[in-house]
Parts: C-alpha cells; sequence; structure tokens
C-alpha cells in the first residue's frame, strides 16, 4: 500500500465523521472540496490555526516561505506568559531544495536550530502542499529528530491539497489525540484548591482559541464552582496541558464542529462526555455552566452553579439595560460562517436587536438548523454572499450595521455602512457575561460615530457646484 492510498483513507475517515449528525443523516460524509473552493482556507491553515496557539510550542512550515506567511499577531490569540508560538519558522524550500531532493535535511537542520534557539517544549511539523507532492517523509525526519534531541517531535500532516480548513482542524486533532493526548499526568491540587466540601472536577474546552483574551473572561466562573480547566484545545494552552486533556472528566466543545473527533475518541477511549456549547450571549453562557454540571452529576455543584447563573444574570442584565435601550430594534446583517452565524445571533437577540440574514457558507446542517431555531423558520440564510449582495441586502432590510470579517470592511466602509469585525483578528473580547457587556459598547460606539453623518451628507464640491455654474454663466454672457 503507497503512502498516498494510506494518507486518502485516513483523510476519507476523517470527513465520515461518527458524532457528526449532519453525516449520519447524509450518509456520505462532509462535501470534497471542487478546485478553487480551498480559497481562503486550506487543510494546512485549518491545522495550524487549531495548533498555533499552543504558546510553548515551536511551530514549523515545512514548505515554501508564502504558507509560512506573518505569524506576528497574525491572528488575535492571546497568551497569558510564553510567546514562542508567534515567532514564525520555515524550512523555506526552494526550487534547487525540490530539484535536489534537499527537503528532509532541511527539515532535520530547521528542528534542530528551534530547538538549540529556544528551548522548546516541543516542535510541532506542519507539512504543506511542496513536500507532500515531492514525498518527503516528515514522520520519519521528526521520529529521528526527537530521538536525537529528547523533545517531542511531532508530524502535522495537513498538505493544503489534501481538502478544506475544516478538514485541517480535524486533522490537528487528530494529531493530537494520537502523538501528544496520554503524554503524562495532571499536577496535583494545589492546598488552596482544596476547599472544605468542595470537589474539584477537571474538565477541558476543545475548540476554544481564547480570542482577544475570551477565556480569561470565562475562566474566573469556572473556578468559582470549582471546575479545574486541565487543558484548552488550544487557546493559551501549553504542551504539557494537552498531554493530560485524557483525564478530564467533561469535555466541552466550544461552538465548533471543527474538532468533534477529539471529543467523539476522548469519549470511546476514556468515556469522558462532552456537549456542544456557546460562550456567547447569556443564556448561552449560563446553558454551558449548566451543562457542565449536570455531565458532572455533582448536587451541591449544581447548586452552586445555579446560585451562580442567578448572581451573574441579575448583575449583567442591570448593566446591559442601558445598552439594550440604545440597541434595541437595530437591524444586523451577520455575515460569518460555522459556528459563529448562530452563536452570535443569541447574543444579538439578548440586546434587543434584529437579525435579519446570516452567512452560512461554513456552517454546517446543524448551524443551520440552529439559526431556525433562533431567527424563525423564515430565517435568511446568506451561502456566498459577494460584495454587491450584500450591500443590496443592507438597502433592502435597511440595516443599520455589518458585522463580518476583516475581509468584508473595506466593502462596508466604501457603502458608508457601519461595520464591526467579529472574526479572529479582533482586538475585543465578547464572550462571558463581561464580554456581553463590551460587545454592546463596541455596537454602540460604532452606530454613534459620527463618520457616518459626515460621509453621508453631500461632497462640498458639490454643494458648492451650482454657484461656480452660475459665476461661470455670468462671464460667458454678453
Amino acid at each position: 500500500m503507497t503512502v498516498m492510498t494510506m494518507k486518502q483513507k485516513e483523510i476519507a475517515a476523517l470527513l465520515d465523521e461518527p458524532a457528526c449528525s449532519h453525516n449520519q443523516k447524509a450518509k456520505s460524509g462532509c462535501a470534497r472540496p471542487t478546485p478553487g473552493a480551498t480559497a481562503g482556507g486550506c487543510a494546512f491553515d485549518g491545522a495550524q490555526i487549531a495548533l498555533l496557539p499552543i504558546a510553548d510550542v515551536a511551530h514549523i512550515v515545512h514548505g515554501g516561505i508564502a504558507c509560512a506567511g506573518s505569524s506576528w499577531d497574525n491572528r488575535g490569540t492571546r497568551s497569558s506568559g510564553a510567546q514562542l508560538f508567534r515567532i514564525g519558522m520555515t524550512t523555506d524550500l526552494t526550487e534547487q531544495d525540490v530539484i535536489m531532493g534537499r527537503g528532509e535535511k532541511r527539515l532535520f537542520h530547521a528542528i534542530k536550530q528551534a530547538i538549540d534557539s529556544y528551548s522548546p517544549a516541543a516542535v510541532f511539523v506542519y507539512n504543506s502542499c511542496i513536500p507532500a507532492m515531492i514525498g518527503d517523509d516528515i514522520g520519519a525526519v521528526c521520529k529521528e529528530a526527537a530521538q536525537r534531541w529528547g523533545i517531542p517531535v511531532i508530524p502535522v500532516d495537513a498538505a493544503g491539497f489534501y481538502g478544506s480548513k475544516n478538514l485541517g482542524n480535524r486533522i490537528a486533532g487528530e494529531t493530537m489525540v494520537k502523538y501528544v493526548c496520554g503524554g503524562r499526568e495532571p499536577d496535583p491540587l494545589p492546598p488552596h484548591c482544596q476547599r472544605e466540601g468542595i470537589t474539584v472536577h477537571d474538565i477541558a474546552l476543545i475548540g476554544e482559541y481564547n480570542i482577544a483574551g475570551e477565556l480569561w473572561h470565562v475562566l474566573p466562573l469556572l473556578d468559582e464552582l470549582g471546575l479545574r480547566v486541565l487543558c484548552t484545545l488550544s487557546g493559551d494552552a501549553r504542551f504539557h496541558e494537552v498531554q493530560t486533556l485524557h483525564r478530564s472528566k467533561a469535555n466541552m466543545m466550544v461552538c465548533s464542529k471543527a474538532m468533534i473527533n477529539v471529543a467523539r475518541k476522548l469519549r470511546e477511549a476514556y468515556d469522558t462526555p462532552w456537549f456542544e456549547g456557546s460562550f456567547y450571549g447569556v443564556a448561552d453562557v449560563s446553558m454551558a455552566l449548566r451543562e457542565f454540571a449536570r455531565l458532572l452529576n455533582d448536587d451541591h455543584l449544581q447548586q452552586r452553579t445555579e446560585a451562580l447563573i442567578a448572581r451573574e444574570e441579575a448583575a449583567i442584565f442591570q448593566q446591559l439595560q442601558p445598552w439594550r435601550e440604545k440597541l434595541q430594534g437595530r437591524k444586523v446583517l451577520l455575515y460569518t460562517g460555522g459556528v459563529k452565524s448562530w452563536s452570535i445571533i443569541a447574543a444579538l437577540q439578548d440586546l434587543g436587536m434584529t437579525v435579519v440574514a446570516t452567512g452560512t457558507k461554513k456552517s454546517t446542517e446543524e448551524d443551520k438548523a440552529r439559526i431556525r431555531e433562533l431567527m424563525g423558520s423564515d430565517a435568511l440564510m446568506i451561502e456566498d454572499g459577494n460584495p454587491r449582495a450584500l450591500i443590496e441586502l443592507v438597502r433592502q432590510y435597511q440595516v443599520d450595521i455589518l458585522i463580518a470579517g476583516g475581509r468584508n470592511m473595506y466593502t462596508a466602509l466604501k457603502a458608508r455602512i457601519p461595520f464591526l469585525d467579529i472574526n479572529q483578528e479582533r482586538e475585543f473580547a465578547y464572550a462571558g457575561y463581561r464580554g456581553m457587556v463590551e460587545l454592546a459598547r463596541q455596537l454602540w460606539l460604532t452606530l454613534n460615530s459620527p463618520i457616518w453623518s459626515a460621509v453621508r451628507q453631500p461632497p462640498p464640491w458639490q454643494a458648492a457646484q451650482p454657484l461656480a455654474l452660475q459665476m461661470r454663466q455670468q462671464e460667458v454672457s454678453p
């Protein structure tokens, strides 16, 4: 059996995910990409995005320099300590390396340089299209390097042409389960955590990337309830934390089906229950806390959870009331794919805003079902919105604000439409109870900016045009 045939079977297994209700219904797995369909997110991109927030790891891109891109703050993930993940590392393959077959040698020396220069907790090697096509065996190189230097060197075989960004996320998760998970046991609880009458439960958050520090809005709530987060895969994570993922007693898939294979395999191997939830919106945050208490089956925990929810909801509703009065009835066009297509809707509805349409380009069938549940059976879903179509929807429904990713920002600004960035490059955290106040604040600042009234007025030269024409007419008159 050839290496490529083996890889094709592995990819087919990842596409046909048993835990995905859409796959069970369709009996055909996730859709395979057509040529050009991976633009804006290939398998390599998905794998790197999923694992890059592991902060103390050296992330090496094996391939051309273009695949490495700019790693310093290329997305909004935050770290509470280590910053190694921000340093871009690549083997920078050239035509001469391909012709002379030097790819594996360059990779071996790149791993050595990363270890000598930074002493990382581990090294992740991301395969890209060029070495995958010429047949570089990154698995063998990583194995040899790990034996030579005594540091885990993990191959992440996710060449771009394997498929979509979603597939890359799953390859990343599969790699963590195969090579990392189970590598060590969790640290014992520190003395101050052993509080009288409270059982501390170990949990994990899968698919949480700590964009703009959102994780830090949620951790205090979990800590108060006695829930120790062993690992977040992968926001603000450390390599040794990912190694303990198998000891979690309950897992939360943070509004993303991309790593559902991780949750499924942990359940099959370690009988770890899991659920899918969101930290966007007051109701969804409360629901996530309740689900943890339910899965852990601790009566005392459930009582403390209800008390915390009652306290936090009373406080947040009071803080949100002035913002609700300002935002009530404002119309929103939400153009973002995946789980944000429904998770952000719940947060906006908590603020009294009306979502007239939402994008579903990267959403699963279950995501779409949640949209219908929130917006009604006649919910307008945008599968693929080009700039002209988005502007037409804004004018047709008299939309007050466009909430989308950064690539749509200039479309909105050119059309003089208020715009709020909701994707990974943003600088503001919207998760948790505290995040709702920040979301409301940013929405109002955007809508109430004086720039909109200025740019929507006729330009000065148009206002002065009649007078100029009058003067020219007087000059030419006999």
